[in-house]
């Protein structure tokens, strides 16, 4: 009691005093980096070394920037002031800062003040990175911050109020190589917006209101980034004296209705059309008053107008993901010559043709389209069946997934000889998954496969192999007969299977093996020859493992997961292995 007594007129003073308050962070310093990020600071620090080059003053309550002198200002390279509550640059502060190249001022209130301000930043004539972002910056006020920064390289708007990009808007800024104007509500491009910009490679122009651009002349543009805007049309016209070096398009949730005509994209390599409202990848039908053009410049757009993609031969990585497409005529690929990676999930597939839709009859009818597709993705889709001839039109095919559709697998039967011949499903088409000599990966989860048939992907390599949400599937033994020297990983999660639906052969390569959310009271038979390294026996009706088997696993088990089990305590022996 005493010695509460004795402590508390310490307590009421410091409470009254503010000394229980917790102390601003120290900063963090180095003999050319500082960092005073949260340090609780109202104004630039004072006591810094003078061989400072590298500042960060971010999260932070700096209002003004004023031209109190500082010893160190005149060595500074970098000064970060993100997320302050700064309104107000001093002339006076910015020109004791003549080394100044990286300036960022992201998150304050710069649209306050900004006629002041922007005559201040004139005098950062060394200044190549610029971050403006999320200050309410309008687009005249934007404009003006930039109106003399000769030097500026890279420059940050995102996050602001801009609606319009005005004619000569960066003039004063032309080497300019990185620009984001992302996370605006920018609705209209005036003519010359860009025209200065001739050293341009990165334009982030995404979440904003643009609902088309037809007069694209950023020749020198490497990477557009033009996703989550309202387009519904784009094109980059043909070559004319200076050549297009765009590599990277991403045109991605929009509001397309066709597959864009990019006959100028000679160089484009990343392609992304997922989320638009693709319907079909025909070129678009010629108006009548386009005949009497289409007929005087036959030569010159025969190519682009009998395919859109005739001119995308880089093109390795091609995304048309949540779209609306009916069909996949592969044909239509035929001229991405490098296409690596092409993703078709969640459309409305039901068909995979030979032919084009475009009324491109070059093709004989057993000539085969090669495509040098190595991934492809058509889950959520509603594909029944694949003709054998769609393996062979992939002949680098490494990676399919096949999620979510309605695919029936055939029997493959081995002969004496060693081959395989194939078998149907009974009851209707089938898919042979069988001597696919290149498939490393595939993916069949969830399409309503009730039952595997022996050898069903006899002579296909699988390294790993996806089965999972096939509600009750049946497996027998003799299904994974032939993957028992490549098969390393496998998943049967979620198909409610129950004791004797599935079994294995011997896999002698397999190490992961996901079983969980399964009926299962006993392991399945087959296991104990695999050296299992990940086994997920979640949510199943396990009320003890066989000791034999955690045995057999025991030098190879690394992760095991039992959780959702009515484990036994009285059974628990097969913890010790």
């Amino acid at each position: 009691g005493c010695l509460l007594l004795w402590l508390l007129p310490s307590v009421l003073k410091a409470q009254a005093g503010g000394e229980g308050r917790p102390r601003p962070l120290p900063c963090q310093q180095s003999p050319t980096r500082v960092s005073c990020k949260g340090a609780g600071l109202h104004k630039l620090p004072k006591e810094l070394g003078p061989g400072v080059k590298h500042l960060e003053l971010s999260n932070n309550f700096i209002r003004t920037l004023s031209e109190t002198s500082r010893p160190w200002s005149g060595q500074l390279e970098y000064l970060d002031i993100c997320f302050n509550q700064l309104e107000a640059v001093s002339e006076a502060a910015l020109a004791q800062l003549p080394r100044l190249r990286a300036l960022l001022l992201g998150s304050n209130h710069l649209d306050r003040n900004y006629v002041a301000n922007g005559r201040a930043f004139r005098l950062l004539r060394s200044i190549e990175v610029l971050d403006l972002s999320a200050n309410n910056l309008e687009s005249h006020m934007a404009g003006w911050y930039v109106s003399n920064l000769t030097t500026l390289r890279r420059l940050d708007l995102s996050g602001n109020r801009m609606t319009r990009l005005p004619g000569g808007l960066f003039g004063s800024a032309p080497a300019l190589r990185e620009l984001d104007l992302s996370h605006n509500y920018i609705m209209h491009i005036e003519e010359g917006a860009f025209g200065a910009l001739r050293h341009l490679r990165a334009l982030d122009l995404a979440l904003n209101s643009l609902r088309c651009i037809s007069g694209f002349t950023l020749t020198p543009l490497r990477v557009l980034n033009l996703s989550y805007n309202a387009l519904e049309l784009f094109a980059v016209p043909q070559e004319g004296e200076r050549r297009y070096q765009l590599q990277v398009l991403d045109l991605s949730h929009n509001r397309l209705l066709r597959f864009p005509e990019l006959p100028g994209a000679r160089r484009l390599t990343h392609l992304n059309l997922s989320s638009n409202a693709i319907a079909s990848l025909a070129p678009p039908a010629r108006r009548p008053a386009d005949l009497a053009l289409q007929r005087a410049e036959a030569a010159r757009r025969r190519s682009a107008t009998v395919n859109p993609a005739a001119n995308l031969s880089r093109v390795a990585d091609l995304d048309l993901s949540n779209n609306q497409l009916h069909q996949l005529p592969l044909a239509f690929f035929r001229r991405l010559t490098s296409l690596r990676s092409l993703d078709v999930s969640m459309n409305c597939l039901q068909d995979v043709t030979r032919e084009s839709l475009t009324g491109d009859n070059s093709l004989g009818p057993q000539e085969l389209v090669l495509l040098p597709v190595r991934s492809l993705d058509l889950h959520g889709n509603f594909i029944h069946s694949l003709p054998r001839w769609f393996f062979d039109f992939l002949p680098h095919l490494e990676s399919i997934d096949l999620g979510s559709n309605s695919l029936q697998p055939c029997e493959g039967r081995e002969t004496g000889k060693g081959e395989t011949a194939g078998g149907a499903a009974p009851g209707g088409t089938c898919t042979a998954f069988y001597n696919i000599l290149g498939l490393k990966h595939l993916s069949l989860r969830k399409n309503n496969i009730a039952r595997l048939y022996p050898y069903t992907f006899n002579q296909t390599p699988l390294v790993s192999l996806d089965l999972s949400e096939n509600t009750a599937l049946f497996m027998p033994k003799e299904a994974l007969e032939g993957l028992e020297f490549s098969l390393q990983k496998l998943s049967l999660r979620g198909n409610q299977m129950h004791d004797g639906q599935a079994e294995f052969p011997c896999l002698d390569s397999l190490k992961a093996l996901d079983l969980s959310s399964n009926n299962l009271s006993l392991l399945p038979t087959g296991l104990l020859c695999s050296p299992l390294e990940s086994l997920d026996l979640r949510s199943n009706s396990l009320v003890a493992l066989e000791e034999p088997a955690v045995v057999s696993w025991a030098r190879s088990l690394r992760l095991l997961w039992v959780a959702g089990n009515p484990l036994s305590c009285c059974a628990l022996g097969w913890l010790d292995a």
